[in-house]
């Protein structure tokens, strides 16, 4: 089963829906509730546009985790749901205040709008305040929630949602990856969680020295708070997440609520994970290609020679002397080196509009397309704000004994060929042509005519009235027949 995952996983990243549809189909006839493999099916139809028949798959995974979740079992992966008999009597206590009983939502009302309601709602923390409403017009006194989801950013472990009672929307808070490390982690309902307890349910109103000890719980006694807890959310591929709820109600949560929680568990599992998926996929991409080609792709531009011509001002640079530095220092250190070296010239790029398409080795490919007027004038202001923050790095690395890092950039304005290019299997989405052939051996002449910077005719064409540029003379780019007239910029 373990390699019928992975090849589900890899035909539905790949976006052959087609294909991945017809596995989930013959899976599903083998194993007719599996909720996973159902919840599968849905999104690629949905994907497809059958939407009426996507939307039916999900609910049918939704109804078969919660027929799993009322049978207690074995494993740590389902829901134990105890049969809770609720009067009318206590249906009418446990409305809210404002609210009459008899108009007041259910929690089969709330498990309805989360399978058939939110697929519209892109956002998993617009759904989960909604959700929580929704719980208190049911009559269920959620004071406060929140929801913690991994998501492994290259510089967050996860996020986290909190909501409280009288907030629109959710919370959004950004999880280290040394969270683990500090206090605030450490003994804390997320570290059982991940340790694998299968509930964390604290009652806030008795005596604390006979509770668990965390500075999380005295928080949530100071503010009134009297019953706590906390459950992990089940993804597929064995992915764990926490979600948790509080009260301030006398006497915390009774069996009732708590059966209508965990009833919730299953669907909100699969509601989120579609969110957090998409979310995943999407950050990915923006990891490895950049935001603009990533969005690129998500729209379907993944066809092997497929692409635009984009008139665009082009940024390479390179470091200097890389050879002599990874011959000479710990590997570590040269990883140190390259990633402070990188964030120096990145950050400024970003920061004016620029995408960075590729690493290469020790150097970057950056484009400004000029459909943004002021796209070469934002290409010098980032190089600018590199050069400083290149001057800050040097100084220091200077305090360990490191040798300053030097560089050359080689800039061009031109039309490229911006798209899909690659092997039948691993496309890379880059940028070919003259104009990247141009930037890249004014980039090598940087160390020839002792310049970090230089610019082509071309580009200094569209900035020389803006900005104080060295003119440095005609000289022979090989591969091009005529000399170039080339700039410095020193800014």
């Amino acid at each position: 089963m373990a390699d019928q995952t992975l090849q589900r996983a890899a035909l539905v990243l790949d976006g052959d829906y087609a294909a991945a549809t017809d596995v989930f189909r013959r899976a599903l006839a083998l194993r007719p509730d599996d909720a996973a493999t159902s919840a599968n099916l849905g999104i690629c139809l949905m994907e497809m546009g059958e939407r009426a028949a996507g939307e039916a798959s999900v609910r049918e995974a939704a109804r078969s985790r919660l027929a799993q979740a009322k049978t207690p079992s074995s494993g740590d992966t389902r829901y134990a749901v105890p049969p809770i008999r609720v009067t009318t009597e206590e249906q009418d206590m446990n409305a809210p205040p404002n609210m009459d009983a008899g108009t007041a939502h259910s929690d089969n009302d709330v498990v309805h709008w989360l399978t058939n309601d939110t697929r519209d709602e892109r956002f998993i923390d617009n759904i989960f305040a909604e959700l929580c409403v929704r719980l208190q017009r049911a009559g269920i006194p959620v004071k406060r929630a929140s929801l913690h989801i991994l998501i492994y950013h290259p510089q967050w472990l996860g996020a986290r949602f909190m909501w409280a009672d009288g907030m629109r929307e959710a919370e959004i808070a950004r999880v280290d990856y040394d969270v683990r490390e500090r206090s605030e982690y450490i003994g804390s309902p997320a570290n059982e969680i991940h340790d694998g307890a299968t509930e964390v349910r604290e009652h806030l109103e008795r005596n604390p020295s006979l509770g668990r000890q965390h500075a999380v719980y005295d928080e949530m006694r100071a503010k009134g708070l009297t019953d706590y807890v906390a459950w992990p959310l089940y993804h597929t591929l064995g992915k764990r997440h926490i979600v948790t709820f509080a009260t301030d109600r006398p006497g915390g949560f009774d069996d009732a609520h708590i059966a209508s929680l965990l009833n919730l568990l299953p669907v909100l599992a699969l509601v989120s994970e579609i969110r957090i998926k998409n979310r995943l996929a999407r950050t990915l991409l923006e990891t490895y290609v950049g935001s603009h080609a990533s969005e690129l792709v998500l729209a379907g531009a993944t066809r092997r020679g497929s692409g635009t011509t984009v008139r665009a001002a082009i940024m390479i640079c390179d470091l200097r002397d890389f050879t002599r530095i990874s011959d000479n220092w710990p590997r570590d250190d040269v990883i140190d080196l390259l990633n402070g070296y990188f964030d120096a010239m990145s950050e400024p790029i970003a920061r004016h509009g620029g995408e960075i398409l590729k690493f290469i080795g020790d150097g970057l490919l950056a484009i400004f397309p000029l459909s943004q007027p002021s796209a070469c004038a934002n290409l010098l202001h980032a190089v600018a704000e590199a050069r400083q923050a290149m001057i800050a790095l040097n100084e220091k690395n200077s305090e360990t004994g490191r040798a300053p890092l030097n560089y050359g950039i080689g800039v061009h304005v031109g039309d490229v060929m911006y798209g899909n290019i690659g092997s039948r299997t691993r496309l890379d989405f880059t940028v070919i042509g003259p104009a990247v052939n141009m930037a890249s051996r004014l980039e090598t002449l940087t160390k020839q005519l002792g310049r970090n910077v230089l610019l082509s005719r071309a580009f200094a064409d569209f900035v020389q009235s803006d900005f104080a540029l060295e003119r440095v003379g005609e000289y022979p780019v090989r591969g091009f027949s005529d000399p170039i007239e080339l700039f410095a910029y020193h800014g």
